[in-house]
């Protein structure tokens, strides 16, 4: 976990479960849905071993936390301003986790929740490289304010931030905030970065 003070790493590349969308994540039921089918194909391929469905390499595992990507696709990027955003909510996959058992997870989930749009959820490698991250703690509308470290960290590292140019902010949220007092959310918050 990172800690309260930015730090640069280089994120290696990793699978996970993509669900599409674009709107305030606030108000908007497409984005509800996408969680609901997120952890839905995380839970049912989490528990492929008791539906005799176990893939070679399996292991016991906790499901990782709920990850969001966030952008526009045109102008700067604002934490503030939601209404013009694009967003792609994902949940990291084990690495035995492959597109047959993917398959497989969508048709057993398909069955279970037929109002479900499965179609909408793909399975994929996301690499992000080169990143600055912080450990914001406080509700999300206090992200701003964590926000100004990670600019001040990259202007003095000498670094480009590539939000600004096409790239996505990107949130991991450790707190699940139906059980987490607002002050005390943790919420990893990361911008791919480039050396100039």
């Amino acid at each position: 976990m990172p800690k309260d003070k930015p730090v640069l790493i280089d994120v290696p590349d990793m699978n996970f479960i993509m669900v599409d969308g674009s709107g305030d994540p606030n108000d908007n039921p497409d984005f509800q849905q996408a969680i609901e089918l997120l952890y839905g194909l995380s839970f049912t391929i989490k528990m492929s071993k008791k539906k005799g469905k176990q893939p070679e390499g399996y292991f016991e595992y906790v499901v990782p936390p709920l990850e969001g990507l966030w952008w526009i696709d045109e102008g700067v990027f604002s934490l503030e301003v939601r209404d013009n955003w694009k967003w792609t909510v994902m949940i990291r996959q084990p690495e035995f986790v492959d597109q047959d058992l993917f398959a497989w997870a969508q048709s057993e989930l398909k069955k279970k929740k037929p109002e479900l749009p499965i179609e909408n959820a793909r399975f994929e490698a996301f690499h992000e490289g080169l990143c600055v991250q912080i450990m914001h703690i406080g509700p999300y509308a206090t992200e701003p304010e964590t926000m100004k470290k990670v600019e001040a960290f990259i202007a003095e590292q000498g670094l480009r931030d590539k939000v600004s140019s096409g790239g996505k902010h990107h949130e991991i949220y450790i707190s699940d905030p139906r059980r987490c007092k607002p002050e005390k959310m943790k919420t990893v918050l990361r911008h791919p970065v480039e050396r100039i």
